[in-house]
């Protein structure tokens, strides 16, 4: 049964509280080189480790980099920032958060006025500045990034909590597929694609014949079952059902999770395209999406490496999962 070593897991904490996408994308980039044939990247830093390029036969592994941040949107002549963009606004107010202008990191307070309820519309950033002159002379504009400062750690000792879990924890998923593939020697009979895109931007065209995807989905415990499904952190991961998910490759999954004795969850999916490519999707189920303490189960997290490294192992060259 595969579990997370320390090497991996100080890889995750480096990963998780980078605070941009792009000192992340940089971070997994380096981590995939090691067990890469070759890596390519797009115009938007879309990365791609590679095994097997000549192969003709190509699957596809893939997550998504994700970040929650916000965008400076208007200085007042007081030297208060506001923003647009970013997360849900109500975990905002009194947050400590970092301004990234071109060539340093500000410090930053997300607050309101007093006397008032806090929302979208009158929250704003202090950083202690006099007036619109000291903001920008600090080098801050309109467009910078700002992001909150919380970082990554470990509860309980089974749960990761951070702020960008989703969906930096498929990142780090399909990267340790592909560790384990190469430090496993397994010999793959097709070319295999590990896809970390940026911001869903499928830039990068590589027609595969199959595509297995990572993502998240929300625990449903508090929320209305008869609607969302019966999900639950530490249960396993969850295998979905689609109009446009290939019933066989999923059904593949299901058995090599039964054999290998991994525990894992269903649920129905709202309905997306994969370009016609023969796909299935393999998500995390996560407590308190878009928030800064976003949670997963580490059980969940090592379940589904193992059970993507063992899909692999058993799909040969030119396997036909057609309906008919």
């Amino acid at each position: 049964m595969y579990k997370i070593s320390k090497k991996s897991e100080y890889f995750l904490y480096k990963y998780l509280t980078t605070g941009s996408e792009v000192y992340a994308q940089k971070i997994w980039m380096k981590y995939i080189k090691q067990y890469s044939d070759s890596i390519e990247i797009d115009n938007y830093g879309t990365v791609v480790g590679i095994i097997n390029k000549k192969k003709t036969f190509k699957i596809v592994i893939e997550a998504h980099i994700y970040e929650i941040y916000w965008y400076v949107n208007y200085i007042t002549d007081d030297g208060f920032i506001y923003v647009a963009g970013g997360s849900e606004n109500k975990i905002a107010t009194s947050k400590r958060v970092n301004i990234h202008t071109k060539n340093c990191i500000i410090d930053g307070l997300f607050v309101w006025p007093a006397i008032k309820s806090p929302n979208i519309k009158n929250i704003f950033i202090d950083i202690g500045a006099s007036n619109k002159k000291e903001v920008e002379d600090l080098g801050i504009n309109v467009g910078c990034l700002v992001t909150y400062t919380d970082k990554f750690f470990i509860m309980n000792n089974k749960y990761f909590v951070g702020s960008a879990l989703n969906n930096k924890i498929g990142g780090f998923i399909i990267a340790e597929v592909m560790r384990l593939i190469k430090e496993n020697n397994v010999v793959l009979p097709y070319g295999l694609y590990v896809i970390n895109y940026v911001k869903n931007t499928k830039i990068i065209s590589i027609n595969p014949n199959i595509a297995i995807l990572t993502d998240v989905c929300n625990e449903t415990t508090m929320i209305d079952k008869k609607i969302n499904g019966d999900v639950k952190c530490g249960l396993g991961p969850v295998i979905s059902y689609s109009t446009s998910i290939n019933n066989n490759l999923r059904e593949k999954i299901i058995d090599i999770a039964n054999k290998n004795n991994l525990y894992f969850q269903r649920l129905v999916s709202p309905i997306c395209t994969y370009n016609g490519v023969i796909y299935a999707l393999i998500s995390i189920p996560i407590r308190y999406m878009h928030t800064t303490v976003e949670m997963a189960n580490k059980k969940d997290i090592e379940n589904c490496i193992h059970l993507m490294f063992e899909t692999l192992k058993s799909i040969y060259s030119n396997k036909n999962f057609k309906y008919f």
